[in-house]
């Protein structure tokens, strides 16, 4: 679907830059953009591989893993039907700890993970997502942040004088569509429960 809508995209803008007689400046800007990309890449590589660095140590001194330890009895709130001692949660919870620490590459096998885990405790048939399947994609789509590496590092390449004035107003933003998701999935759970639920089972916890 994105390689449609990108076709579309190029498409387009090749279809009015012809009809508006601006072929000239769609190819400049084609090229300028380009270099722009490159530059960019670049400047990223310093800013990731010290981030990476210090998260590394962060990993082998354990931090990471007290922090998706202080996050825990919140996971259970957030999952409570998920057993209590199941190895999902210490996944879901590294998953978070990973994306909000900015490390979207080391976020990604540890949510794998927490979905094949919660698709082994999915009650329903194998090819609906459960409850707990679809919270777990809400919180990982809100994509909570902490420290914005990748955001900070293009800013820096493109020459800002504060590049971290970004950490609040992302703060502010991912945690507001936290909140916002957690609600939305939560109240459609409790107007469409799940079919292995018992029916006219009212009870339901938001």
């Amino acid at each position: 679907m994105i390689n449609y809508i990108w076709l579309f995209f190029v498409a387009s803008s090749v279809v009015i830059a012809f009809a508006t007689g601006k072929v000239s400046d769609v190819s400049q800007s084609v090229f300028t953009s380009a270099q722009s990309a490159v530059e960019i890449s670049i400047g990223l590589i310093g800013i990731m591989s010290l981030w990476l660095g210090i998260v590394e140590i962060a990993k082998r001194a354990g931090l990471m893993k007290s922090f998706a330890k202080l996050i825990s009895p919140v996971l259970r709130l957030i999952f409570p039907s998920i057993p209590k001692d199941d190895p999902v949660q210490a996944d879901i919870a590294m998953n978070i700890t990973s994306n909000a620490l900015g490390l979207g590459n080391a976020a990604t096998p540890f949510g794998i993970k927490a979905m094949e885990g919660l698709q082994r405790l999915n009650k329903n048939e194998k090819d609906t997502a459960s409850d707990d399947m679809c919270t777990f994609l809400t919180i990982n789509t809100a994509g909570v942040q902490l420290i914005p590496v990748t955001v900070i590092g293009i800013l820096v390449s493109l020459g800002a004088t504060d590049a971290s004035e970004i950490i609040l107003p992302t703060m502010i933003a991912t945690f507001g569509a936290l909140v916002t998701g957690l609600i939305f999935v939560k109240t459609l759970i409790c107007l469409f429960p799940e079919s292995s639920k018992k029916k006219g089972d009212k009870k339901c916890k938001i």
